[in-house]
């Protein structure tokens, strides 16, 4: 069984940087293999060396810049530096999506966890007792 290899590159079909599964070689060009997108399923041919995107986060001296107080109700953006004080750990957003409920979440490459997916904007749904109340 062959050995499964997981990259992020562009995906012209999502038309953004998706985890992609390499799938096969292109016999005319070396740098060139077939994936596949997990998240639209479509198949295509990506060039290794230009395509894909460096999984390496510079982290280096993050805990010294303007970093935010991690909050699941606040809104971050791509880049930005946080610090998670349960945790007692600094990291960079290094992507943003919304969940397939609505919920909006980042991901976020810490020092000493690792990436680790957060919740982000988050609105505390109204309970039905409430919203009686209010009409």
């Amino acid at each position: 069984m062959a050995k499964v290899k997981n990259v992020e590159a562009f995906c012209s079909f999502c038309n953004g940087v998706r985890k992609m599964e390499l799938t096969g070689e292109v016999a005319s060009d070396e740098n060139k293999r077939w994936a596949k997108c997990k998240k639209c399923k479509q198949t295509m041919i990506i060039n290794i060396a230009e395509d894909v995107v460096s999984q390496k986060v510079s982290l280096e001296g993050i805990e010294n810049g303007n970093c935010t107080t991690y909050s699941p109700v606040k809104s971050y953006s791509v880049g930005e530096t946080i610090f998670h004080e349960n945790w007692n750990d600094f990291g960079k957003v290094v992507a943003k999506e919304v969940l397939s409920n609505g919920q909006k979440s980042i991901s976020v490459e810490f020092q000493n966890s690792g990436n680790k997916k957060l919740i982000e904007s988050y609105i505390k749904p109204i309970d039905q007792e409430e919203q009686s109340e209010v009409i």
